[in-house]
């Protein structure tokens, strides 16, 4: 693979470290794809941060989950599912009042959950 290749890989990895972490305080915003997407951008970019996604120790386990099964437990779906729940109420809550921000957070917590659960899930 060509160093420009590489250096794009490894810049869209961190562009989705940095989507997942966002979607652990936004909303709507599933942190777990985001953090799929960058381990694979990592592991053609940048075997060093890949390596690092691996061993950090809440996400880890996931990532290598999804390499070996490509699918997710349900118990990580369901607590990535349980936290945008969380969150949303949270804001809806802090923008009482406002009722078309509040639609907007309940459809883009829709779509989130949608594609999480998309995801497919470990038969075990």
């Amino acid at each position: 693979m060509s160093k420009i290749h590489q250096v794009l890989f490894t810049l869209c990895g961190i562009l989705a470290v940095l989507l997942g972490l966002l979607g652990i305080i936004l909303p709507g915003l599933p942190t777990t794809p985001f953090i799929l997407l960058a381990a694979a951008c990592f592991a053609k970019g940048s075997t060093r941060l890949h390596q690092r996604l691996l061993a950090n120790k809440y996400l880890g386990a996931m990532i290598r989950d999804w390499e070996q099964n490509r699918s997710l437990s349900r118990r990580i779906k369901w607590s990535a599912i349980g936290l945008m729940l969380v969150m949303t109420s949270l804001s809806i809550w802090q923008f009482s009042g406002k009722p078309l921000l509040q639609l907007l957070l309940v459809v883009v917590a829709v779509i989130g959950a949608i594609v999480v659960g998309r995801i497919p899930t470990r038969s075990h």
